[in-house]
């Protein structure tokens, strides 16, 4: 194994610890939060963002890392976007908690682990087909926010993070 697979499995278990952790791997919390009446979920995803957004920024600036976008592909974003969000209504798990759920011992998940699995095979498959279709719509290229702005990242992050602890603020006045 190599250092970045070694890695990759650590940092793997730590978020499934914290997945477990901050009970996000609930159904309750799942449809609480498709129902929008539990915001926990949204919590703990917004805060690893927020935190990975701040290392990742500072690790690039320091050259440690190289950050390397994904092309900006509307058709790909919304195709994708409506099966994650198809799948997660569907399971009441969205990929990352499925994974955990099963490692909690509910097996009933293992469905939606194997429909990812079957999904990424079926995607593969039909790649060269994809690539001349959906891939191909308003394709704007290899772009961050910072850059479609013209604005400094950092801007960007402290901007997002402050809207996301007055979303906080006002999840915890609403008591959701």
């Amino acid at each position: 194994m190599s250092t970045e697979q070694i890695l990759g499995l650590i940092t793997g278990l730590a978020f499934g610890f914290l997945l477990q952790r901050g009970r996000v791997l609930r159904y309750d919390k799942q449809v609480g939060a498709m129902l929008f009446k539990d915001m926990a979920i949204f919590k703990f995803m917004l805060s690893a963002i927020v935190v990975g957004m701040f290392g990742i920024l500072a690790l690039n600036d320091l050259e440690i890392i190289k950050l390397s976008h994904k092309a900006m592909n509307v058709g790909a974003i919304l195709v994708g976007g409506t099966l994650f969000g198809i799948g997660w209504a569907v399971m009441g798990f969205c990929p990352g908690t499925s994974v955990g759920a099963v490692g909690e011992g509910r097996w009933h998940a293992i469905f939606g682990v194997i429909g990812m699995i079957v999904g990424a095979g079926i995607y593969a498959e039909m790649y060269p087909f994809f690539k001349s279709t959906v891939l191909s719509w308003a394709d704007f290229g290899k772009i961050g926010l910072p850059e479609a702005l013209g604005i400094n990242h950092w801007v960007i992050a402290v901007i997002f993070a402050i809207i996301t602890l007055l979303m906080f603020r006002w999840f915890e006045k609403k008591g959701i």
